[in-house]
């Protein structure tokens, strides 16, 4: 398939980027956000706490993201994804819920999942290359930004730890609706959900909920 190959070959491209791309995302971090947050808990230990590492029927919780980066890092325990659990390294991820998974796998195949673990299988059936590129996608390294850090930033391009950017866009600011452009200009761009923000806050490491899946680039 196209799309993995194209992925695959980003890959150790984002790998080499994630090592100078702090020090930019740190710059847009200070512009962004107040003092840096000292506290060091990990968004590796957010996932796997309260049952988000195993698959069941709740839509709104982050099992599939939460297995798919059990599973690279499993299989790759060098990648960069390996960042999540390293407390002491600030960057901000954005999460997808179990629901998100299932519409892409549906968007991309054609066919309703019946369950998590259908929808978990299909998107590892992509390959791992696939499945750690688009994880890399939704980290931005470097950058501690919360959300009010995000509605005073439309506009703003967050570099992410696979090397292409995200925009943020700032549909409504006095409701705090914020929308993440991503680079596939085919699909709904996802929206910050404004019921899971500021995930893990306080640590050098926090995660907003979204919408949809980002895309690094056009999907069939």
């Amino acid at each position: 398939m196209k799309l993995r190959r194209s992925i695959a070959l980003s890959v150790a491209a984002g790998a080499a980027i994630l090592t100078a791309a702090p020090s930019a995302a740190s710059a847009a971090s200070a512009a962004l956000s107040a003092p840096a947050p000292t506290g060091t808990r990990s968004l590796a230990a957010v996932l796997t706490s309260n049952g988000n590492d195993q698959l069941d029927g709740n839509p709104f919780d982050y099992d599939i993201v939460t297995q798919a980066v059990l599973a690279v890092g499993g299989a790759k325990p060098n990648s960069p994804v390996s960042l999540l659990t390293k407390g002491d390294v600030a960057l901000t991820a954005f999460l997808p819920p179990d629901f998100a998974f299932r519409d892409l796998v549906r968007q991309l195949t054609g066919k309703t999942v019946a369950s998590e673990q259908d929808a978990f299988n299909a998107v590892a059936g992509l390959g791992i290359d696939t499945v750690e590129a688009v994880l890399l996608y939704h980290v931005i390294p470097g950058a501690t930004i919360t959300s009010k850090d995000a509605v005073n930033a439309d506009g703003a391009k967050l570099t992410t730890a696979l090397g292409p950017t995200i925009t943020v866009d700032v549909v409504v600011k006095w409701l705090s609706i914020v929308k993440l452009v991503d680079q596939d200009t085919n699909d709904a761009n996802p929206y910050l959900n404004p019921f899971a923000l500021n995930i893990n806050q306080g640590n050098k490491q926090i995660a907003h909920g979204i919408t949809a899946v980002l895309r690094p680039l056009d999907l069939p």
